[in-house]
């Protein structure tokens, strides 16, 4: 039996993974098969991947790892729907399947990385994610980020995938130049 686009991204993508200890080299090895999987996205998202809420965007579950090395997620984000300024503590790959994803990003200038106080954070670039687009980010240093869908935009979907079970990560507080872990629900297939 042939298997899915999904069942072969999951298989190379654990392979690849395993193989690169560095972040940057793991990235290096998986973007360009986030860049195939986005193409195939039809073939394999289902209807409870595509579920979103009014209350803020919406990550629903495509795969968690049974060791907790990687999971992917579809992210539904409507428009005005954005992320907290936060870090993720894991390399990632980001695809775009729909609409368009921006991304901010904020440059620490604090230089004690352990510490979740006096954390002093200036405002960086901005990059536009279109359909097809693929982009990644390492842990070390932090890539701290806001991400979302402005209100003046249609709907964006984009698949994540983390080098670890994505369940929490960092929110910063630009001014109280603070930061703390949260711990996140997804929804289920």
């Amino acid at each position: 039996m042939t298997p899915t686009a999904l069942e072969a991204f999951i298989a190379e993508t654990t392979v690849r993974s395993r193989r690169q200890a560095d972040p940057a080299d793991c990235v290096l090895a998986l973007a360009p098969l986030m860049l195939d999987l986005i193409d195939q996205a039809g073939t394999f998202l289902e209807p409870s991947h595509y579920r979103s809420s009014v209350q803020g965007y919406t990550r629903n579950l495509i795969y968690d790892a049974p060791d907790a090395s990687l999971s992917l997620y579809s992210i539904v984000w409507l428009p005005g729907q954005w992320t907290p300024v936060h870090d993720h503590g894991s390399w990632g790959v980001v695809g775009v399947v729909e609409g368009v994803l921006e991304e901010r990003s904020y440059v620490r200038l604090s230089p004690d990385r352990g510490t979740d106080e006096q954390i002093d954070l200036a405002r960086g670039g901005t990059v536009l994610l279109r359909h097809g687009a693929v982009t990644s980010f390492v842990p070390n240093p932090d890539h701290i980020h806001v991400t979302g869908v402005p209100d003046e935009r249609p709907r964006a979907v984009s698949l994540h995938l983390y080098g670890r079970t994505m369940n929490d990560f960092n929110i910063y507080d630009v001014r109280s130049r603070t930061r703390r872990r949260i711990h996140v629900a997804h929804n289920e297939s």
